[in-house]
């Protein structure tokens, strides 16, 4: 099972030399030379894999001050460097086979922000989004709205001189960069902003290569200035890429900036930039229009644009179908009205903002009549969105249409290589009718959206990459489109940049794009930024630019993979790319692990990249990793230990096995779950996870710790029994330590001392049996209920279990406890999957039993009781696995509204990671319960505790779990815990509360049981 790499794979002797240099000249960043962060880095949200030589990590500009510097050495003039950002590209164009330079993990400091003038200054590793919220406490926002905004970088940005929705009103990233900061080759520091003309003249008489450039730059100007306004277009998406047509500016002043953004790093490295902000809109209002056809609503948005809204967005059918079954139409449902008869088959969203609320609503009341009036298109209705809070709802529907788009059922998916197209939105409709019609022809389907006021539609062709006939329409159909576009007055790439499409631009520019070698030379004389893309310098005439069809495509190393495998490890060999994952926000539950290590491969995209490219050597290797890893007869068993100890030892050697870098990727996974609930492309890596460690371990031997936890369950009724003995035992120093040293946890949760059989014989609880149950009449089952027990609350937290009956019997119901037997999710965790399955099929049948009878089966922990209708349904069957409730999901069925209007301030709610991402109406139920009883309940956004089952309690993970703790639990229990008003329903969650700053975080049903208790709510007000 060794995943040895392929033997093709060679060191590159002058890269290996210049990062060994990098390090003896005192490089502080890190530099990576393992498979696994490569394979990571390999890819983006793109169809191409290309795997780099290394990846560099620079810590700050001095760093990236020096690399550029030893580049520029005669010995180095081979080494190849390109930048990359958040790496969500669609096009490739930070992909490469040499060195990476990753600008994001380390210099992602927002420097200043100056209020008055309205500027921000920011390192190019700053996130959208990130930055967005540092300034909306001042009013303000950096305009350009990505649907990537929330992993995609300032530098990447520039770099691709982004834009979206909004653009006609706001422009593109280019119109609010003020200065830039770039490192050139050679180590020289390029600092540019708009220049009179006294100003420009005198950087072009510089002797240096900032000088040259400037010369460069301004010829270019002068001597192709007919050309340039002839070949340029005049389109809101003008162009990405070397934009010569924006360098003289008005009044004879001039701008560097114009080709330095939208260079894909092929010019420099771009290390700051100064931007111009903008006041927040104090109101906004989205109309959503509906439509019978999609046709219809691109050719409605031609008219509407000229009522001037601030944007339209268009939205189809497939997309929106998609939406339905994602978590995130739960908070949009109400805006899309769904007619049986009249399916919608395409919408506009078409936004109105501005400072003055009644000029809005006149705006918005206007463009209504319009609607009702104009019957130059059948529309089915519209809903209005009113406010901040309801329009950021219905943009991460749209904003999640790239990663819904890869969530097809099938091996065919969407794909991005003809999807940013720009023409004149007057020529959008006929545009997109024969764009429609050349994917007619090849029996393509796709789906489509984007943004219809600027003439830009993205549209992505269903193909199975894996299929090589399929496969070879990438370069037919981007022929075809690429003269499309240009027949309709618009072009290839106008919004995502060019990328390794770059071989259409020596056609689009003719005799313009000499003038884009110059430049390139100007800057890159060698050809060492992110070749092959935009534009060769004419000083390298064999340099040439990369086709289309000469990269490895993601689908032809899939293809290797064997379908049975593929099949069955689908949870991540279809993540697309599409970087949902590396959400910036601490206060979203996606991926605690890579926020607290901002390494890609602690990520579901990393996780999955590296899953595919493990799964694919195994298949070159001969291994079948779908051989069952049951119970073996004794010899074989003693066998099997013999060979995994020497393999470990080996492995303690310096033996070289891939296995071991995919190991430490997924030991980091918390296990949370977040990942298959907000990725759009439903990427579940626990599901692969599991399985993974359950095959490493086939050959390798497991750590002390995996046994302790998987056992954890059979053993704690027992130690339960004397719950003094064993909290002494784990208290002492001795066992500490032999906990840290060699079984290689912190510590242990101690057991409760509370004696549950007391409590029980106080509420008149019994255990529910099929001869008790069966003695019930229907009047007392529908006043009874079965608590299906877990270990962590019944052992540890038995308080907790207590208040939970209480409160049952308090509302009038008889209380039964199904037999405890273990739930098995530790042992799933952990890859014990022969075990987990055998546990499940004991606890399922022992609970379908119980449930026979017509009386609620409910839990307590959000994280047990989910492994019922997640892992259960997935090992078992839906028709097997028993119908476990959360806590809420029976009390709002049971408890009625109160009479009371209670004034006891308000309650402050964190939800457990897995329940908010994987059932998320879950959590408004609490909010519903508490309001019916006169309570108020916020829920607060917030990300992991960085608990998540045993993960905080492992040596480990120690330390990514206080950061992860810190980024959000931290300072919200620090700010809401005052008065026991910050509620949380995760065992985990109170747990590490305490263990992190020694305070009692209540469950929800606590509070409302004190509330019940001092109100003396009889049982039958309720």
């Amino acid at each position: 099972m060794i995943a040895r790499l392929p033997p093709h794979e060679t060191k590159n002797e002058p890269c290996e030399l210049f990062l060994a240099r990098l390090e003896k000249e005192g490089f502080q960043g890190e530099i990576a030379r393992d498979h696994a962060v490569r394979t990571v880095l390999a890819t983006d949200n793109s169809i191409y894999q290309r795997l780099p030589q290394a990846a560099v990590f620079p810590r700050n500009v001095q760093d990236v001050e020096l690399l550029a510097r030893l580049a520029a050495l005669a010995s180095f003039s081979s080494v190849v460097l390109t930048p990359r950002g958040g790496g969500t590209g669609t096009n490739g164009q930070s992909l490469t086979s040499g060195v990476v330079v990753d600008l994001s993990r380390h210099m992602h400091g927002i420097l200043e922000i100056n209020v008055e003038e309205r500027w921000v200054r920011v390192q190019s590793g700053v996130v959208k989004d990130q930055l967005n919220a540092a300034l909306k406490p001042h009013g303000l926002f950096f305009a350009p709205e990505l649907s990537t905004s929330n992993r995609a970088t300032i530098g990447g940005m520039i770099n691709t001189d982004a834009s979206g929705q909004g653009s006609c009103t706001y422009g593109k990233t280019r119109d609010h960069v003020l200065a830039l900061s770039t490192i050139l080759i050679g180590g020289e520091r390029l600092d540019s902003a708009v220049l009179e003309r006294d100003c420009w003249q005198a950087q072009a008489h510089r002797d240096d290569k900032v000088g040259a450039i400037y010369r460069c730059a301004s010829q270019i100007a002068h001597d192709y200035a007919e050309l340039i306004e002839h070949t340029f277009p005049k389109l809101n998406r003008c162009l990405t890429g070397y934009d010569l047509a924006h360098l003289r500016e008005p009044n004879d002043r001039f701008n560097l900036n114009s080709v330095l953004c939208g260079s894909e790093g092929s010019l420099g490295f771009i290390v700051e930039a100064t931007l111009n902000v903008l006041p927040i809109p104090k109101y906004s209002i989205l109309v959503n229009v509906r439509y019978a056809g999609f046709m219809d609503a691109l050719r409605d948005a031609k008219a509407l644009m000229q009522l001037e809204p601030l944007s339209i967005e268009t939205v189809d059918s497939k997309v929106l179908g998609l939406a339905m079954n994602d978590i995130v139409w739960h908070g949009v449902a109400e805006y899309f009205p769904q007619d049986p008869d009249v399916p919608t088959l395409g919408i506009n969203l078409v936004e109105f903002s501005g400072d003055d609320e009644e000029v809005v609503q006149l705006r918005v009341h206007e463009f209504v009549r319009h609607l009702q009036q104009d019957t130059s298109v059948v529309r089915l209705g519209h809903t209005l969105a009113i406010g901040a809070e309801a329009l950021k709802r219905v943009y991460a529907m749209r904003k999640r249409a790239v990663g819904l788009l890869g969530n097809v059922k099938g091996s065919a998916r969407p794909q991005p290589f003809v999807e940013d197209t720009a023409v004149p939105p007057e020529n959008l409709a006929d545009f997109i009718a024969q764009f429609r019609a050349l994917l007619d022809s090849h029996g393509l389907e796709y789906g489509m959206f984007g943004h219809v006021d600027a003439g830009v539609l993205h549209v992505r062709p269903i193909l199975d990459m894996k299929d090589p006939a399929q496969a070879a329409l990438i370069q037919t159909i981007s022929d075809a489109v690429a003269e499309l576009t240009q027949k309709h007055g618009g072009l290839l790439w106008g919004e995502h940049g060019k990328g390794l499409r770059s071989q259409y631009v020596p056609d689009y520019f003719g005799e313009l794009y000499p003038a884009l070698q110059e430049l390139k030379s100007a800057f890159d004389p060698y050809n060492q930024l992110n070749p092959g893309k935009i534009a060769t310098p004419h000083t390298l005439p064999d340099a040439r630019l990369t086709r289309v069809d000469e990269v490895t495509l993601r689908g032809e190393l899939d293809r290797t993979i064997d379908e049975r495998v593929w099949l069955h490890y689908d949870a991540a060999v279809h993540c697309n790319g599409n970087g949902a994952c590396y959400n910036f926000d601490p206060d979203d539950a996606m991926c605690p692990s890579w926020k607290g290590t901002r390494n890609r491969i602690h990520s579901p995209k990393g996780r999955a990249s590296l899953i595919r490219e493990w799964l694919r050597l195994q298949g070159q290797q001969g291994v079948d990793v779908l051989v069952s890893q049951g119970a073996r007869p004794l010899a074989a068993t003693v066998i099997s230990f013999a060979r995994r100890a020497a393999n470990t030892v080996a492995h303690k050697m310096g033996q070289k096995d891939f296995s071991h870098e995919v190991y430490e990727a997924m030991a980091g996974c918390l296990a949370c779950k977040s990942c298959a609930g907000q990725c759009p492309v439903k990427v579940n890596v626990p599901d692969f996870r599991s399985r993974f460690l359950e095959l490493y371990h086939s050959r390798y031997l497991r750590p002390l710790k995996d046994y302790l936890i998987g056992s954890l369950e059979y053993t704690i009724p027992y130690l339960a029994r004397v719950p003094r003995l064993y909290n002494g035992i784990i208290g002492s120093g001795m066992v500490g330590a032999f906990l840290r040293r060699v079984a290689g946890m912190v510590d242990s949760p101690l057991l409760s001392l509370l004696n549950f059989d007391d409590v029980c014989r106080r509420w008149k609880v019994r255990v529910a049996s099929p001869v008790l149950l069966e003695g019930l009449d229907e009047a007392q089952r529908k006043r009874s209920v079965i608590l299906v027990l877990d270990a962590f609350t019944r052992y540890f937290e038995t308080p907790l279990l207590a208040d939970w009956i209480e409160l049952i019997s308090r509302l009038g119901f008889e209380v039964y406890i199904a037999p405890f037997a273990a739930n098995g999710k530790p042992l799933q965790v952990q890859g014990f999957l022969k075990a987990f399955e055998q546990a499940a099929h004991f606890n399922a049948r022992s609970l379908r039993e119980l449930h026979q009878y017509q009386i609620p089966l409910v839990g307590l922990d959000p994280a047990m009781t989910l492994v019922y209708r997640q892992e259960y349904v997935k090992t078992l069957g839906e028709d097997q696995a028993p119908a476990v409730l959360l806590p809420q999901e029976w009390l709002v069925e049971v408890l009625v509204q109160s009479a009371v209007s209670a004034d006891e301030g308000t309650y402050y709610f964190l939800p457990h990671c897995t329940e908010k991402t994987n059932e998320p109406g879950s959590v408004g139920l609490w909010q519903t319960i508490y309001a019916r009883v006169g309570l108020r309940l916020q829920v607060q956004a917030s990300g992991c505790c960085g608990m998540s089952g045993t993960y905080g309690h492992e040596t480990q993970n120690a330390e990514t779990s206080e950061v992860i703790y810190r980024q959000s639990w931290g300072p919200l229990v620090a700010r809401l815990n005052g008065a026991g008003r910050l509620l949380a329903d995760g065992y985990s969650c109170r747990s590490q509360v305490k263990r992190k700053d020694g305070q009692l975080v209540l469950h929800p049903l606590q509070a409302l049981l004190r509330f019940l208790r001092d109100t003396a709510t009889p049982s039958s007000g309720c």
